[in-house]
């Protein structure tokens, strides 16, 4: 894997490159994640399919987001991306807030060979806001050192029912930095709050229309902890009905989960979806 960084829209983008022999997979993270958020699904088709995980702006190590960010400006860097590496026919993955990125690029990408969203791409209603809005007020919080955070969001993890690994780890350490005496997460709170506002100007028809490629939907069905899943299926009622060639595989993960897990049902489908996608003339 090469980790380089390029000049995108005026803003340095962070890029996690694993060559391939096929197509190219780009993959993006959620709403507070980085490239890291990928390793499962990197590891797993790495190799057979080039695959490049971004750090989108305002978080890791690439370049800060504008004062009004939105999703939309995101789908414009990775469209800037898609560019600069003269990727043709890319394979766009996104998970949570990377798959509404992921659905506004093919929309706008007529050469788009394939969508996988996993568990993003939905119309928006408060449900959502509930479970997501208080957890971001880590991002501001302050911390004494590195390992004060990795425990402070190790605990936060373990109510969202996911497993404290090696991998685990490198993620959380990834996205944490010192500042002056204090450690703190390298994303700014208003910022992703931003972002995540930007979801509910969505409109799953009018960018699904424009969506030609197949498309596979993977819906997290498990419960976080002990709140409901992020989204219900009610909330893919638009995209269901506006994706012209979309298939959906329902998984027993969660939203969280089903990136930091290797979960062998969703490497499954996404394999047998890219093999038909391949087949297809």
């Amino acid at each position: 894997m090469e980790l380089y960084k390029k000049d995108i829209n005026g803003k340095n983008i962070i890029i996690a490159d694993y060559p391939g022999e096929k197509g190219t997979i780009i993959a993006i993270h959620g709403l507070t994640g980085t490239h890291k958020n990928m390793h499962y699904y990197a590891e797993k088709f790495k190799g057979e399919y080039r695959f490049i995980s971004v750090d989108l702006r305002g978080r890791g190590n690439s370049g800060q987001m504008d004062p009004s960010p939105s999703i939309f400006n995101h789908a414009d860097d990775i469209i800037g991306l898609i560019k600069e590496l003269n990727i043709k026919n890319p394979i766009l993955m996104g998970h949570s807030m990377g798959a509404f990125i992921s659905s506004i690029v093919a929309s706008k990408l007529e050469d788009t060979k394939a969508v996988i969203l996993l568990d993003g791409a939905a119309s928006m209603s408060e449900h959502q806001q509930k479970i997501v809005l208080p957890s971001l007020g880590r991002i501001s919080e302050k911390y004494k050192s590195k390992e004060h955070y990795v425990e402070a969001i190790k605990s936060i993890y373990n109510n969202l029912g996911i497993s404290w690994n090696e991998v685990m780890q490198d993620v959380v350490e990834y996205e944490v930095a010192q500042v002056e005496d204090h450690w703190e997460n390298k994303s700014t709170e208003s910022l992703i709050k931003a972002d995540f506002e930007s979801f509910y100007k969505f409109n799953p028809k009018e960018t699904f229309s424009q969506v030609k490629c197949p498309v596979l939907l993977v819906y997290a069905k498990g419960e976080i902890g002990t709140m409901p899943p992020l989204f219900y299926v009610s909330d893919y009622e638009e995209t269901l009905k506006y994706a012209t060639n979309i298939e959906t595989v329902i998984s027993e993960s969660n939203h969280y989960t089903m990136v930091f897990e290797n979960r062998q049902e969703i490497n499954e489908a996404i394999e047998m979806f890219l093999e038909k996608s391949y087949t297809k003339k």
